[in-house]
């Protein structure tokens, strides 16, 4: 697959202005104004993140009525259970309420459904579950948003329900007591970016705000809301969604909530991750914390994911942080197993890449790690993915039992949840984001499914049918001696990166090895020189590049000793002890 190098070219006078009316960087300027930032106004507000830029939150639809009805719930002692999500967000999110509530004397208790037997969102079985508990108000985290029957039954039972959720929410939403949904019809919020842990947070704030109105704090401490924070930026980085206004504030005041090692269970899960809790940052989580809590929804059940991060035992939360390590193993291996065969069936079948989308189906492979598989297929040839399990779903006929489940992925600017409500007629159920749904289908609807879903990505790609050339943006050419220990400190402040904020990419051209060792065969650790056009003077840095040498390269003579260009990311190498500059090789 062609890989396009382009380096994106921002207004000049608005990277000027930036610069000498901030003070910073030029190259910081620059990527400023990549992110959207235009103005030196913005770019304050940006580098300089503060709770006094956060939005009110009763600005959200349904919100002081869902904080009333949670007042008068406490107060008169009713049984309240709390129904979320099965991955990192909502199981964040679940932790975030319970915390709360059971912090202010609620009777409080709370559900997680198995992601195989029960699957997505709130069921009428789950009502039958509430009915045998006497609860009189359930809340959903992270899910609700189409729960039409449950929450009719919910009715007829006197159960009032409280649906915060941030999916896609139909013009006809569930007849709930309250929505808090940003993307509501009718919701002038502008929080529609807050992941299911952001809404779940929102609320906790309008509750405390309401409380305090009503005296309540007078008996008991006012809590610091900041010690929720560790739980908002797990699940919002975990979520994926975008790292800018409210989601970025908080995520940042959480990594700091995180370092001071407030959560017990937290820091088992971080040591057992070998993170240095002093440097924890958003691909630490991304990447470290975040697939070990949704391995155990994958693998196993979530549960046990709320306990550990409401655990106060250190010893408990070992044993936690040591059951979710081997299920990530696990989980890793059934993922190798799905890839391997898809490759093996591209290569018996070129044809399958020549299309706009890739959708396969099979009865061996896990429902729990079919998005993972997923997003890695779509990442390597760049277009929107479907993986269907063919194993029926079994929910102890809580489920149509002749159904069976699909994970969804995409890529660029192709809306996959456009792209699904195209073949809307041929599946029983989707839901979910721009970037990735869930889907239910009948069998037989397959094949007929991955024609339709194929016609509707071409469409969505208004003509533009050549997804076979992927490409990658630069932030800006950067020379090695442009590269300091102050330009460093300047980019540290845009974290934390995730979506919407990527990490600064750069590339550079012309560079010579000096020196080169290879770690565990294949992680190659280089020193690299680069000689400027404009002086001749000479540059060099440290560098690494992961998979240097990939399994059928064995013959290290073809490892080069120059580079024509090279694209890369910007570290500090804390290992040395000198926290020296560092860059990271993704591509030559």
């Amino acid at each position: 697959m062609e890989t396009r190098w382009q380096i994106l070219n921002p207004d000049p006078e608005k990277i000027d202005k930036i610069s000498k009316v901030i003070g910073c960087n030029e190259i910081v300027s620059k990527l400023l104004v990549n992110r959207g930032i235009k103005t030196p106004e913005e770019a304050f507000k940006f580098l300089n993140p503060s709770f006094e830029h956060l939005t009110e939150p009763f600005l959200l639809k349904d919100m002081q009525k869902a904080v009333e009805r949670i007042y008068t719930a406490i107060c008169n002692k009713e049984r309240i259970l709390i129904f979320g999500d099965f991955d990192a967000d909502g199981i964040t999110a679940t932790t975030t309420l319970n915390d709360f509530f059971s912090y202010v004397g609620a009777d409080v208790s709370w559900y997680i459904p198995h992601r195989i037997k029960e699957g997505y969102s709130l069921k009428l079985q789950h009502i039958d579950m509430a009915v045998k508990q006497r609860c009189d108000l359930l809340i959903t985290v992270d899910c609700g948003s189409d729960s039409h029957e449950a929450v009719k039954a919910a009715t007829k039972e006197d159960i009032d329900i409280i649906i915060t959720d941030h999916h896609e929410i139909s013009n006809s939403p569930p007849p709930a007591y309250a929505i808090v949904n940003p993307k509501q019809q009718g919701c002038q919020s502008g929080l529609s970016n807050l992941a299911g842990v952001g809404v779940a947070f929102y609320l906790v704030v309008a509750l405390r705000s309401y409380l305090r109105s009503k005296g309540f704090w007078e008996d008991i401490s006012e809590p610091n809301l900041v010690d929720y924070c560790d739980l908002f930026a797990i699940g919002t980085i975990a979520d994926m969604v975008p790292l800018k206004a409210e989601n970025r504030i908080l995520s940042r005041a959480g990594i700091l909530t995180i370092k001071r090692g407030k959560r017990v269970g937290l820091n088992s899960l971080i040591n057992s991750s070998g993170i240095d809790q002093r440097y924890i940052n958003s691909d630490d989580i991304a990447f470290k914390i975040a697939p070990k809590i949704n391995a155990a929804g994958r693998i196993s059940h979530s549960r046990i994911c709320v306990d550990l991060l409401s655990e106060k035992s250190s010893s408990k939360a070992e044993q936690t942080a040591f059951i979710l390590e081997e299920l990530n193993k696990r989980r890793q291996e059934l993922e190798r197993a799905i890839i391997e065969d898809i490759e093996n069936r591209i290569i018996r079948d070129p044809n399958i890449i020549k299309k706009a989308s890739i959708v396969m189906a099979d009865r061996s492979w896990s429902q729990g790690v079919l998005g993972i598989a997923a997003s890695r297929v779509a990442k390597k040839y760049f277009c929107p993915v479907v993986l269907i399990s063919t194993a029926p779903i079994n929910a102890n006929n809580a489920l149509n039992s002749n159904l069976v489940t699909g994970s969804c992925r995409s890529i660029g600017t192709i809306n996959i949840h456009d792209a699904l409500s195209k073949s809307s007629d041929l599946l029983e159920s989707f839901g979910g984001h721009k970037m990735a749904a869930g889907i239910s289908i009948k069998p037989e609807n397959i094949e007929k499914f991955s024609e339709n879903f194929n016609s509707a990505v071409l469409s969505l790609l208004n003509g533009e049918d050549d997804l076979t050339k992927s490409e990658m943006v630069f932030d800006t050419h950067l020379n090695f001696n442009e590269i300091t220990d102050k330009l460093l400190n300047e980019i540290d402040m845009l974290r934390p990166f995730g979506t919407d904020n990527p990490e600064p990419f750069f590339c550079t051209y012309n560079v010579k090895v000096l020196s080169s060792i290879m770690i565990a065969s294949k992680h190659r650790k280089m020193v690299l020189e680069q000689i400027s056009s404009k002086d001749g003077q000479k540059s060099t840095i440290d560098a690494m590049q992961f998979n240097a040498v990939l399994p059928m390269e064995s013959d290290t003579n073809i490892i080069p000793n120059r580079f024509d260009k090279i694209a890369f990311k910007l570290k500090i190498d804390r290992f040395s002890g000198k926290n020296k500059p560092q860059i990271v090789i993704e591509s030559v």
